[in-house]
């Protein structure tokens, strides 16, 4: 069986066949499919495994993306200078914003391109990447990126297999707190005693997961991170499709647009923010509050979003009554109107026309089109004698229309507003990336730094990145004014939404979920201050405990300072 993808039930070569036409007292029987085609298709489909090898692949570079986040960043965090991290953190995400602008843009040129591309005839392909029904060559993007992915890896291997001495062992080393007497040296003998006889949940995993878990400081992130991620992510996921549905634009623009304008803004963001934390040489909270100022000045950009929102396209039988006269309640099973009630129409084809009055028709058949010319494998078709057009308030006596739907050029100029918002926007959201990471790394004990990134990194991974998605696509598809029907005669993809309704549940969720995440920034502030409370002589380390640099016997085993009894936390510039 022909494995290709068919955009449509018909042939292709079937466009200018009377399948198409308004044939008044005819039934539609023949267009429907056979029984036995329809099994064949559903035995197809139900067979397919494609989705495994997505599964594996996502498992693979999940594993493959461990080293570089968790551990990679607490390795930056470790080795840089006292003070620098924040710069290099800035430097990394900086440049690992060069990959999605190459992704963006490969994907944007694949997108152009057929799925089949190199399997079919092209000239018998009769839709374009501006049809709802067009797939582009996606399979080519993950031969590519896996190829560069592969090239990528080569210069791990050459890695040390042990890490050099950490800054902050090099300092501590150094240091002229560091034991000098017979005094100083008998307190670390008694402190690694003490440790030595500590209970045995302080080097068990479980108890180290509690550890973090008991941090109402690391509680407060991952709660904050996991709502502002989830809303990025659900966002992301359909923002192709909102653009598609709102401004009329492919897939392929779109992909062109956010790669070439949009990402470059956020690694701006992310490097001035890194460098605004080093120059400034903010405090832990000082971290947290600018990562609440470019949230609140994200949220409002948002929301500026929705002045943006299209109204509904003028579509016949969804929006329109089938003349094009009046506008309709509902657009589940509107009556057919005198122009096409004797046509004998199929309301499952989906071929849409655009007439000369500007309005969109599902099909040739239910636009009343008795006659056609062109080339039946282009989209240069033109069908006449359109009687549900010529009923419309159309004064000229061509009553024509050619394929596809037509242009929305009303919503152009919201569609340029929306870029330069999306641009500011994801420069605001990347500014405060590099805080995110500093209040992660600097609430949690030094040691189990890595533990917090990883675990931080499951809960948003599998709360935000599969569970987000979901609930978005299900309140999406709550917007669909058109489905199409498969072969086996079920519900498939949809053609076109509620544009008006979509856009609000689509911006309306993201505002829904972004503001509990100003509440918690508020309570998150607070709470640092309150363990952070300021003294003199005393200074605040990674893990948020007191260290006095005068005691000498603040130190531990491994030159690190220890908190003295009834101590209280500080701040220190980072």
């Amino acid at each position: 069986m022909d494995s290709s993808y068919r955009y449509s039930e018909n042939d292709i070569s079937s466009l200018s066949n009377s399948t198409l036409m308004c044939l008044v007292n005819q039934t539609s029987s023949f267009t429907a499919t056979s029984p036995e085609i329809a099994g064949k298709g559903c035995e197809k489909g139900s067979k397919s495994r494609m989705w495994v090898y997505v599964l594996m692949g996502n498992m693979l570079r999940g594993i493959g993306e461990t080293p570089i986040v968790p551990l990679g960043i607490s390795y930056i965090d470790d080795f840089a200078k006292e003070g620098h991290s924040s710069l290099y953190l800035g430097i990394l995400n900086t440049v690992a914003m060069i990959g999605p602008i190459i992704g963006f843009i490969m994907s944007s040129v694949f997108a152009r391109l057929y799925v089949d591309i190199g399997y079919v005839d092209l000239s018998r392909i009769r839709i374009t990447p501006g049809d709802a029904r067009w797939v582009g060559a996606w399979w080519l993007s993950f031969l590519v990126s896996g190829l560069l992915c592969i090239i990528a890896s080569i210069p791990f291997f050459f890695l040390p297999k042990i890490p050099k001495t950490s800054q902050k062992q090099r300092k501590n080393s150094s240091s002229p707190n560091v034991l000098q007497t017979d005094k100083e040296k008998n307190h670390i003998t008694n402190l690694i005693k003490q440790e030595k006889k500590a209970p045995a949940y302080m080097t068990g995993f479980l108890k180290s997961l509690k550890s973090i878990l008991t941090n109402h400081l690391y509680v407060i992130f991952v709660v904050l991170t996991l709502l502002q991620i989830s809303s990025f992510i659900g966002s992301f996921t359909y923002l192709f499709k909102f653009i598609e549905q709102q401004f009329s634009r492919s897939a392929s623009d779109a992909n062109f647009v956010l790669g070439v304008i949009t990402l470059p803004a956020m690694a701006s963001g992310m490097f001035l923010g890194g460098y605004i934390i080093k120059r400034f040489k903010f405090t832990v909270i000082g971290i947290a509050k600018f990562a609440f100022f470019t949230t609140s000045v994200s949220y409002v950009l948002h929301l500026l979003n929705f002045p943006l929102i299209c109204e509904n396209k003028p579509f016949a039988g969804l929006t329109l009554t089938y003349d094009g006269m009046n506008s309709v309640d509902s657009h589940i099973d509107v009556p057919l109107s005198y122009c096409n009630s004797d046509c004998s129409c199929d309301k499952n084809q989906w071929e849409p026309i655009c007439g000369k009055n500007g309005v969109t028709y599902i099909s040739p058949c239910l636009a009343g089109c008795k006659s056609s010319s062109g080339n039946k494998n282009s989209n240069s078709t033109v069908f006449y004698d359109c009687s549900c057009i010529r009923d419309s308030d159309l004064l000229n006596s061509n009553f024509s229309a050619h394929l596809g739907e037509c242009p929305r050029n009303k919503c152009k100029h919201k569609y340029y507003s929306y870029i330069a918002l999306q641009v500011l926007n994801s420069f605001f959201i990347a500014l405060g990336s590099t805080c995110l990471m500093l209040i992660l790394m600097k609430t949690v004990q030094p040691e189990l730094k890595s533990l917090a990134m990883g675990f931080h990194a499951l809960v948003v991974r599998t709360l935000g990145g599969i569970l987000a998605p979901i609930y978005y696509g299900a309140l999406i598809d709550k917007t669909c004014m058109k489905w199409s029907v498969t072969s086996c005669g079920v519900r498939g993809a949809c053609r076109i939404y509620n544009s008006t309704l979509f856009g609000t549940i689509y911006l309306g969720l993201n505002a829904l979920i972004k503001t509990p995440v100003l509440i918690l920034y508020v309570v998150l502030i607070y709470a640092m201050k309150k363990k952070f409370e300021r003294k003199d002589n005393k200074t605040l380390g990674n893990d948020g405990k007191v260290i006095d640099e005068t005691n000498p016997e603040s130190l531990n085993k491994n030159g690190y300072h220890s908190v003295p009894a009834g101590g209280t936390c500080n701040e220190t510039p980072l």
